[in-house]
């Protein structure tokens, strides 16, 4: 009996002292897949809604920029993890008299890059890229030397903007411009044409969709899959994001959606896709201002990545403009005491979206517009009702706005 209880005693003391290294080496990168959820996602629960319960003086704000300032879109105001407002306002397609539904899905032009960069360090977690990895790991005929993840992932990587430079060669070369182009037929014209970029690496901050369409051709390479179905897979379908896909004009003759966006301010500008709507990473993602919402709460809840990394997402990697303004991985940033705001800008083919995310005082806002036209520079009532600071560049020194896109 003496002796089974010391045999007993001893395995014991192997397990507590196995768990243990094992804990150890958790720590220390033994495994870095991503953190379990610590508590139940309930989609259905966070996007409970009753427009009776709508805050007044935020709906004062939104018709009143409606009015005067002719936003059109959805808008989606949460706080401390409650919808307070949300009101779709205005046309889905003013040609054919269509009128915005609140689920309605907009392209999200740069916004995409929020989803991109979580993607990226998704597979930084589980150990199938290295931050540090050079492009030409995975595209050996990429011409640039020295141009790494990490530097994709904050603008630093000083390549050429591929939208102006594929929109010449086609308008040089007469192609079709009907058909959308993939990631891979982009990163190829890249190493054949080898434009000239604008400066070295790591030389300065410099906003273009060059960086995250190679890092969507990167994730395409790693993964094996479509940028479309690995972004369905780790990040919407865990999300709870029902209403986003990836379409790309390289896939459909026809992008699946109703909303159309309208440029230059004016309704009879309205935009049709063409093969610029093919590449993925820095665009292409379409969605809600619901599901927006939703991706908030799966990155404050741990769903998608460990808090660590998500942390490191939100340290400026970039000198600060007018003292409060700097750029993460795929994040812009709001920085002022106390206070830190994460969001994104959007803009593209007659869309214009801003996306934010008061850290600190968890407060959400979520607006997508398909009239491009400056009303989004005008938000500082909107900030000041929900208790966001001025995320507005001149509002503090020099001059600017929300975006750079």
């Amino acid at each position: 009996m003496r002796f089974v209880c010391k045999v007993t005693l001893m395995a014991a003391a192997c397990s507590i002292f196995l768990i243990s290294c094992s804990s150890k080496a958790n720590n220390n990168g033994g495994d870095t897949s991503s953190a379990p959820p610590a508590k139940p996602f309930d989609p259905k629960a966070l996007l409970a809604y009753d427009s009776k319960d709508a805050s007044k003086s935020i709906d004062a704000v939104m018709q009143e920029l409606h009015r005067t300032r002719g936003f059109n879109g959805n808008v989606l105001v949460a706080k401390h993890g409650k919808i307070i407002y949300e009101k779709a306002i205005g046309w889905a397609d003013y040609l054919h008299r269509d009128s915005l539904k609140i689920n309605s899905q907009f392209e999200l032009a740069s916004v995409s890059k929020t989803m991109t960069g979580t993607a990226i360090l998704m597979l930084l977690e589980q150990g199938k890229l290295s931050l540090d990895d050079d492009v030409k790991k995975y595209f050996p005929d990429f011409p640039y030397d020295g141009v790494t993840i990490r530097l994709l992932l904050t603008h630093r990587s000083g390549m050429m903007n591929y939208v102006y430079f594929t929109d010449d060669l086609y308008r040089a070369n007469h192609w079709d411009e009907r058909k959308g182009i993939t990631n891979a037929d982009e990163m190829a014209l890249i190493a054949k044409y080898k434009p000239n970029r604008f400066n070295k690496p790591d030389a300065r901050f410099l906003y273009n969709n060059s960086n995250f369409m190679v890092l969507g051709s990167i994730i395409e390479k790693i993964t094996g899959q479509s940028y479309a179905d690995f972004m369905k897979e780790h990040i919407f379908i865990p999300s709870g994001m029902a209403h986003t896909a990836v379409y790309s004009k390289a896939v459909y003759s026809k992008i699946p959606v109703d909303v159309v966006g309208h440029d230059r301010g004016q309704w009879r500008y309205s935009v049709a896709q063409n093969f610029l709507d093919g590449p993925v990473g820095d665009k292409g993602i379409y969605s809600t201002v619901g599901d927006l919402y939703l991706f908030d709460r799966a990155l404050r809840d741990g769903r998608l990545l460990k808090q660590a990394t998500m942390d490191s997402a939100y340290v400026p990697r970039n000198p600060f403009i007018h003292g409060h303004f700097s750029y993460g991985y795929g994040w812009r940033i709001f920085e002022a005491p106390g206070k830190q705001v994460i969001y994104h800008t959007g803009w593209w083919h007659g869309f214009r979206h801003i996306y934010l995310r008061d850290i600190k005082d968890d407060i959400t806002i979520v607006l997508l517009t398909n009239l491009s036209n400056g009303s989004l520079m005008k938000l500082d009532d909107l900030f000041k009702v929900t208790g966001m600071p001025l995320v507005r560049k001149s509002a503090y020194n020099g001059n600017g706005d929300t975006s750079d896109d």
